[in-house]
């Protein structure tokens, strides 16, 4: 199986990304010479864990028909070296929950059938951290 995506260079540092019916744009601050039309790349790429981790997350407890409610993830990259690069990755899972076993089982899940975590994790430090309840934020 494969998945491919389509990049398009729209402007000097503006590309577009689709795939299916869906698309992004990727450009850099006006800080970096870009026109801040979109994310950074680096930025799509913790775009992309939360999202296939989040997914998975909630098809999980949708299935076991929890309690668990209003899901949030804060996706943490740490940069360094030259060039730069993400050396950790944190996500930090916030939700509404009574069973603090449950959700870590279900954080377990999730990652485990993250194709983008199995894909980068071998490569940086990436932790899954479960938040108290009264941590969850908008």
């Amino acid at each position: 199986m494969a998945i491919t995506v389509h990049m398009k260079q729209l402007s000097p540092y503006t590309t577009e990304g689709s795939t299916r019916n869906h698309t992004v744009i990727i450009d850099r601050p006006e800080a970096k010479g870009g026109t801040d039309k979109g994310m950074m790349g680096g930025e799509m790429l913790l775009v992309a864990l939360g999202g296939c981790f989040n997914s998975n997350l909630l098809e999980i407890i949708r299935n076991r028909e929890s309690g668990i409610t209003d899901v949030n993830i804060d996706v943490v990259g740490t940069l360094e070296g030259t060039p730069p690069r993400f050396t950790a990755i944190e996500m930090q899972i916030g939700a509404n929950y009574d069973d603090r076993t449950e959700i870590e089982k279900f954080v377990t899940m999730a990652e485990r059938g993250c194709i983008v975590a199995n894909s980068i994790g071998p490569a940086i430090d990436l932790t899954f951290t479960v938040l108290e309840p009264d941590a969850v934020q908008d």
